[in-house]
């Protein structure tokens, strides 16, 4: 099962983000996801646990844990095709040569 964990201190790292849910079961992965600009972490991460039973488990036991003084969210993360995809916000400017007869 993939889960979703949100509002991480920017302090953790992969390692830390696996022990949190190790004692919950096998982690096969756990990442924090990076800024590509800053190679900062932007405060979410996934785990993959293998253990369907595990991995809910430690979803209702982590979900709302204080880690570094914050307060995470643990949810079952949805599939990428379920997300709207991000089209730029809506807000796309038209640029054109301004001595250009064509009025748009």
């Amino acid at each position: 099962m993939n889960i979703y964990v949100s509002n991480l201190s920017f302090n953790v790292e992969d390692e830390d983000l696996k022990e949190f849910f190790t004692e919950y079961g096998e982690v096969t992965s756990a990442r924090v996801i990076m800024d590509k600009f800053t190679n900062k972490s932007r405060g979410f991460g996934f785990v993959e646990m293998p253990d369907e039973a595990a991995a809910q488990k430690a979803i209702s036991e982590l979900d709302g844990g204080i880690v570094e003084g914050r307060a995470i969210r643990v949810t079952v993360a949805k599939p990428r095709e379920d997300r709207p995809a991000n089209n730029g916000g809506g807000n796309r400017r038209s640029f054109s040569n301004s001595n250009s007869n064509n009025r748009w």
